[in-house]
């Protein structure tokens, strides 16, 4: 007799359970009514002492910037996208730079206007955006 589980029938449910417990050395099948449960002590392999390290990628990666960029930085020639986004945000906080009244705005000072383009209000979602041009390919 097979149970409804939604979209599942408790066969598929024993099936994956069975799955599970032939694919991980850590799990373990038991019996709970007429359903088998999997429950999960660890990871299928082992931790190694040498985890691959990964070249960054994408957003990640670092890029050169432009003139205007690398003198807001204080003075690096490359810089990933995301740590660029943190040096604008650490710099808006610390000149206290959103509007009082709506926090997604932006009020630039001198520094902000010249990698946005000469711009006086920008929103917080315009910021990834208007930063693009200042990446070299």
């Amino acid at each position: 007799m097979a149970v409804s589980l939604g979209l599942f029938s408790a066969f598929s449910t024993v099936q994956t359970a069975l799955f599970l417990k032939s694919s991980s050395s850590s799990s373990s099948v038991r019996l709970a009514g007429n359903l088998r449960v999997a429950t999960f002590a660890g990871s299928a392999k082992p931790a190694t002492t040498e985890s691959k390290k990964r070249e960054p990628r994408g957003i990640m990666k670092p890029g050169r910037v432009s003139p205007e960029m690398q003198a807001f930085l204080g003075g690096l020639p490359e810089i990933p996208r995301t740590q660029a986004l943190k040096f604008i945000w650490a710099h808006i906080k610390q000149h206290n730079l959103q509007d009082p009244e709506d926090k997604k705005v932006i009020i630039c000072d001198d520094k902000l206007k010249k990698i946005f383009g000469g711009r006086d209000r920008v929103g917080f979602l315009e910021i990834a955006g208007l930063i693009s041009p200042h990446f070299l390919k």
